[in-house]
C-alpha cells in the first residue's frame, strides 16, 4: 500500500488518486468528468494534459477545487435549490432534456447554465452561473439565481499527479503536493462578484428568492473571516436575500467507489447586511494597526 503524504491530492477524476480499479482508471484514460459526464476541464495551460483533480488537502480540511465536483448525482445541489424555492414536487429539467418535451409539460423548472443550454450573460463581462427558471406552458413565471464556487490553487501538484498517474501496486511513496490555496480571491473577487450579482437579482420583478450560493464549507469559512460568523439569519425568502448552501466531502471510501457531498450548512441572510459587513469588515484592522505597519516598513 502506498504511503500518502500529509499535503496531498484527495480526488482525481472523482476517485482516490491511489485507486487502481478499472472504474477509476478508465476515466484517467478518457479524461472524463464523472460528475457532468463530459470531458474534464482541469487542464494545463496548453490543454495538452487533463489533470482531473477534484479536491485537495488544505490546512483547514479537504476542499473541492473544481466547481464541476459540486454537480454530483445529476446536479443534486441545483435540484436542492429548486426544491427549496419551488417545492419538492416540481419537475426539474436540464435545458437539453426540456426542449424535446416543452410543448408537453406544464409547470416545471429549467436549469440554464454552462452545461445546460447557455449561461445567462449581461453585457460582455458579467455571466450568471445558473438560472433556475420556473416556466408554465411556455411562459416564464419566475426564476432564481445560483452561483457555484470552489477555490483556485496556487503553485502546482505536477510531481504528485504524475506519481499517481504512473502508480503501480509496487509503489510505496508519492511526493508531497506543492499546491497552495488562493484564499486572497475570496476578498479580491468572490465577495465583490457575489454582492454585485445579488444586487442585480434583487432588482428583478421575476425574482422572489434572491440569489443562492453553493460552495465548499472550507471556503465559506474564509468568507466568515471577512464578514464574521455572527451575521443575523432570516427565515423568509426575499429578492434581497442571499442563501448559502455549504458542502463537505464524506469520509474516505474503498477503492472503486466515490465519496459524496454532504450538505453542511444552509444560511439565509440579507444581502445588504452581507455587503455592509464586507465594507466595514468584521475583522478589519484598525487605523492604529495601519500606523504600526507603516512604521515597521520604515524601520521605526
Amino acid at each position: 500500500m502506498v504511503k500518502r503524504p500529509k499535503q496531498d491530492l484527495i480526488e482525481i477524476f472523482g476517485y482516490s488518486p491511489d485507486d487502481l480499479t478499472e472504474e477509476c482508471r478508465s476515466l484517467w484514460r478518457l479524461g472524463a468528468c464523472p460528475f457532468i459526464e463530459k470531458a474534464c476541464s482541469k487542464t494545463n495551460h496548453d490543454q495538452s494534459i487533463i489533470y482531473g483533480t477534484c479536491s485537495v488537502t488544505t490546512a483547514h480540511g479537504n476542499c473541492v477545487i473544481c466547481p464541476n465536483r459540486m454537480y454530483e448525482k445529476g446536479y443534486a445541489s441545483l435540484k436542492r435549490v429548486a426544491h427549496d424555492v419551488y417545492g419538492d414536487e416540481i419537475k426539474f429539467y436540464m435545458y437539453e432534456d426540456y426542449i424535446p418535451v416543452r410543448n408537453e409539460v406544464g409547470e416545471c423548472v429549467v436549469a440554464l447554465g454552462q452545461n445546460s443550454g447557455k449561461e445567462v450573460k449581461l453585457g460582455t463581462h458579467l455571466s450568471m452561473d445558473w438560472v433556475l427558471a420556473k416556466v408554465d406552458n411556455g411562459k416564464l413565471i419566475e426564476y432564481v439565481g445560483i452561483e457555484v464556487q470552489s477555490i483556485d490553487i496556487t503553485n502546482n501538484y505536477r510531481d504528485s499527479w504524475y506519481a499517481y498517474k504512473n502508480l503501480t501496486p509496487e509503489t510505496t511513496t508519492v511526493p508531497r503536493s506543492e499546491h497552495g490555496m488562493n484564499w486572497a480571491n475570496v476578498h479580491k473577487r468572490l465577495i465583490p462578484q457575489l454582492i454585485r450579482k445579488g444586487l442585480i437579482y434583487s432588482r428583478s420583478s421575476l425574482v422572489t428568492s434572491g440569489l443562492y450560493f453553493v460552495l465548499p464549507d472550507v471556503v465559506y469559512k474564509k468568507f466568515e473571516d471577512v464578514i464574521g460568523d455572527d451575521i443575523p439569519l432570516v427565515e423568509e425568502k426575499s429578492p434581497s436575500n442571499l442563501t448559502v448552501h455549504t458542502y463537505e466531502l464524506s469520509e474516505q471510501v474503498e477503492h472503486g467507489k466515490q465519496r459524496h457531498l454532504i450538505l453542511k450548512r444552509q444560511l439565509r441572510f440579507e444581502l445588504e447586511e452581507f455587503s455592509s459587513r464586507f465594507i466595514t469588515g468584521a475583522n478589519l484592522p484598525s487605523g492604529e494597526d495601519l500606523d504600526n505597519a507603516v512604521k515597521r516598513v520604515l524601520g521605526f
